[in-house]
């Protein structure tokens, strides 16, 4: 078998470190504020969207996942009211995703942790690498 090197390394590496930082985030967010890395990622892409609301095309694309895996990822959220659907008044074939007041105050609630938890993960790294491996994977994105 070739050795694993360069790109191939960075690529399984990077696996192994999603997996991981899923697991960690995954775990502590739901413990503390019953939200996936998922979750908590769709209610802040969808706050950070002007006038707070998304084409489910868009969040879909901002996620890297197709339209279907981004609606069976909303379908627990509509449930629990945490965000809802907004259809297109010109257009019905296009709805938007929004938060409800109580998915506002849950992301509100979480984004503390969100950030605790990433600082005992990455903090450990000068801030000048964190700046680069962002850089690289936005890049790669």
């Amino acid at each position: 078998m070739p050795e694993s090197g360069g790109a191939l390394a960075l690529c399984l590496n990077l696996n192994r470190t999603t997996a991981v930082v899923i697991r960690q985030i995954d775990h502590r967010l739901s413990a503390l504020h019953g939200l996936s890395l998922n979750d908590f990622t769709i209610l802040h892409v969808t706050d950070q969207a002007p006038q707070g609301k998304l084409r489910r095309g868009d969040l879909a694309a901002h996620l890297g996942l197709t339209a279907s895996a981004v609606t069976r990822l909303l379908l627990p959220l509509e449930k629990t009211r945490l965000v809802d659907r907004l259809p297109d008044p010109r257009d019905a074939r296009v709805s938007y995703v929004v938060l409800t007041d109580a998915g506002r105050e849950r992301l509100a609630d979480a984004r503390p942790s969100a950030a605790q938890i990433s600082e005992d993960l990455v903090g450990r790294l000068p801030a000048g690498q964190v700046q680069v491996l962002t850089a690289a994977l936005a890049a790669l994105a």
